[in-house]
């Protein structure tokens, strides 16, 4: 009887682990436990997943990594290994894909198709044992999403905790992760597919993804380069300086032979007054680029702007003749305009007018006839004391826009306007800044109606001057100098109680200033009430105006 016990469990034994795909104890090693934590060190999480590929790639449910700053994975034989980075993720599928911090990961092998409806399929848990419980159960429906992935329907005894589990073919390919069931003894389960969750990975504009954005865990970059230096460039808007910096330093280390990631912390150790790093950075970039040219001319801007517009610290390696020298071989590497354009810009820095005077009429007879470089040949000329030359430039950089003029081109009418003005061409400046105000209605204040009245003035339009004054004191009512000047030409038209009254306001702002007295007390001599102004004008000479005592001595009898 003994003997024949002992023969029945030997056989129940053999029964149960024929009835072990051979490939568990191999997969087991695979799968461990993930765990996740906010900022404070507190748990958030504990959920399972698997490893995928032999550098620590890994896949799992998202939802644990939702508010994390740090994760961790557990391996089977009780091995900790911090989570380095997000490769991609899907909230809707709840799945992510992530990479650990390990030398080397045994992955599991993704299935390249999907299971059959009807076919038998095994969830294998997380389990510290040598030889798991694996749980067959069978494929009763499958639904395709996105082209091809699957999301299975599965009919298998309920486990707990086996979210993100690894659901496998008869061949020991993984095919799903298991969804968080409705309920733990519910015999109906789901997964989803495994290749899809797999294929997950970040792009160019990942970096504003509210799903990736959820939790604070770092995000790989793109494995194309095109679509990390897009990162590279989104992220300088959108990221805080010690975050995108952490993004440059990744971007290097991921493409060691691309130039975008030195020349972008170059900048970064402008930014910090670390010129000699900077230096070595676009060394560095120029040894590398596939683009030699564009290496050079970054090299060449990066100095410019540190010399135009950083702080006086030296750093005797960066000359504006440096810089012209980098952007000359640019151009000499590659003809493009633009590297040209720089080094007019450099010498124009380096007051060499004439030579830069020279580069931009060069680039007038190419590919950049256009506002921006008849306004900068122009600008040379006005510092060579050319003004005819200058206005004649000023009228091709507006000629290049037709009429009626759109906005990109008041720049320069407003430009031609002040240069008119300079050359005491006072009725023509009044029309290109009657032009301006049209294409700038929002843009212009108190101080552009006040240079118009000016120019109005001299160009003995008073009328539009006084409106223009009226409009500036409107705009700025604490500015004295509008009144005094509104009242000082309201004196010179016979305007003589628009002056009075314009002078008082004046005073109103501004009791202890000497002029508001000084107009008051001149229109109202002018009016003929000599009386009451020589009293104002001798206020005005007692607060310090230099002209009261002439007017005082003029209207003393």
């Amino acid at each position: 009887m003994r003997r024949t016990l002992i023969c029945i469990m030997a056989a129940l034994a053999l029964c149960a682990a024929q009835a072990q795909p051979s490939w568990v104890k191999k997969a087991a090693k695979a799968v461990f436990t993930l765990k996740t934590f906010d900022a404070d060190g507190n748990l958030i999480a504990s959920s399972n997943g698997f490893f995928v590929g032999e550098q620590g790639e890994a896949l799992s449910s998202f939802a644990p990594f939702k508010g994390a700053a740090r994760a961790v994975v557990i391996d089977t034989k009780g091995n900790e290994m911090p989570v380095a980075s997000i490769i991609g993720a899907n909230s809707t599928y709840d799945v992510a894909k992530f990479r650990v911090e390990a030398k080397s990961t045994a992955p599991l092998a993704i299935a390249a198709a999907n299971a059959a409806e009807g076919s038998a399929v095994w969830l294998l848990p997380y389990s510290t044992k040598k030889s798991p419980d694996c749980i067959e159960g069978r494929v009763s429906k499958i639904e395709t999403f996105q082209g091809s992935y699957a999301y299975y329907t599965v009919g298998m005894k309920g486990i707990e905790n086996s979210v993100s589990c690894p659901l496998f073919n008869a061949n020991g390919e993984v095919i799903g992760l298991m969804q968080q069931p409705v309920d733990a003894k519910d015999t109906t389960n789901y997964a989803v597919s495994a290749a899809f969750a797999n294929s997950l990975k970040t792009n160019g504009l990942s970096i504003n993804d509210a799903t990736l954005n959820s939790t604070s865990i770092k995000k790989e970059l793109p494995d194309e380069l095109n679509q990390a230096v897009l990162t590279l460039y989104v992220a300088g808007s959108v990221l805080d300086s010690a975050a995108y910096a952490a993004t440059v330093n990744d971007f290097i280390a991921k493409f060691p032979n691309a130039a975008d990631g030195y020349i972008s912390r170059a900048q970064l150790s402008v930014g910090a007054q670390d010129y000699a790093a900077a230096d070595a950075d676009m060394q560095q970039a120029i040894k590398v680029a596939d683009k030699k040219d564009d290496a050079h001319f970054n090299y060449a801007k990066l100095m410019y702007q540190k010399l135009m517009f950083a702080d006086a610290k030296p750093y005797d390696k960066w000359t504006f003749d440096a810089a012209a020298a980098e952007a000359r071989a640019a151009y000499d590497i590659n003809k493009v305009s633009l590297y040209r354009q720089l080094e007019a810009q450099i010498r124009f820095a380096q007051k060499r007018y004439d030579e830069a005077y020279s580069i931009y009429s060069e680039l007038l007879g190419g590919d950049m006839r256009n506002a921006e470089t008849y306004f900068a040949a122009a600008r040379c000329k006005e510092m060579m004391s050319d003004t005819t030359a200058m206005l004649a430039l000023l009228d091709s950089a507006v000629n290049t826009f037709s009429k009626p003029y759109l906005k990109s081109a008041a720049p320069y009418i407003l430009a031609r306007a002040q240069a008119l003005l300079s050359m005491k061409e006072y009725r023509k400046a009044v029309v290109d800044f009657n032009e301006y105000e049209k294409l700038m209605p929002t843009e212009v204040n108190a101080n552009f109606y006040y240079i118009r009245a000016r120019a109005e003035i001299d160009g003995h339009i008073y009328q539009a001057a006084l409106n223009d004054l009226a409009t500036a004191i409107g705009k700025d009512p604490k500015n004295t100098l509008y009144y005094c000047e509104k009242a000082s030409l309201e004196i010179r038209v016979n305007l003589f109680d628009d002056a009075i009254k314009t002078a008082g306001q004046c005073i109103a702002v501004d009791p202890k200033l000497g002029e508001g007295y000084m107009f008051l007390g001149l229109a109202q001599c002018l009016k003929g009430d000599k009386a009451t102004g020589r009293q104002n004008l001798q206020k005005a000479k007692d607060l310090g105006d230099t002209q009261a005592q002439e007017l005082i001595d003029k209207y003393a009898n």
